[in-house]
């Protein structure tokens, strides 16, 4: 995956971001130990110590958990990890709708292209 990582936001704020699409995607799952903070750095070419920032920032949301003899895990918690999820898929929705509003597209409007749209990701 490409660490797509702009100067508008702070880097470590992204990369929590990131990791936290990763944790509420599945791609880590609950329980997993995640990479090193030194192999993750790498991957996202940022400075360890960014990417220790926001590993710290997941510790205090109880995303994940370190512990000494294995390292990082994902939290075993799946309605934490589901709260976050929705919280996530909140903030998406909020910046999609004021761009539209920014756009001049008026509520029933909007819901008239989701509903359009939609049909293209109906689960088959």
């Amino acid at each position: 995956m490409a660490w797509n990582l702009d100067s508008d936001r702070p880097i470590y704020a992204q990369i929590v971001e990131i990791i936290q699409i990763q944790i509420v995607s599945g791609l880590y799952k609950p329980g997993d130990k995640l990479p090193s903070v030194r192999e993750l750095a790498a991957v996202a070419s940022v400075n360890p110590n960014t990417m220790q920032r926001a590993f710290a920032e997941l510790e205090r949301s109880g995303l994940i958990q370190t512990q000494r003899t294995t390292g990082r895990t994902v939290t075993t918690d799946q309605s934490l990890i589901e709260q976050i999820r929705q919280s996530l898929a909140r903030e998406q929705i909020e910046r999609f709708l004021a761009q539209m509003k920014g756009l001049g597209y008026s509520r029933d409007a909007i819901i008239q292209i989701l509903d359009q749209l939609s049909s293209n990701y109906e689960e088959e």
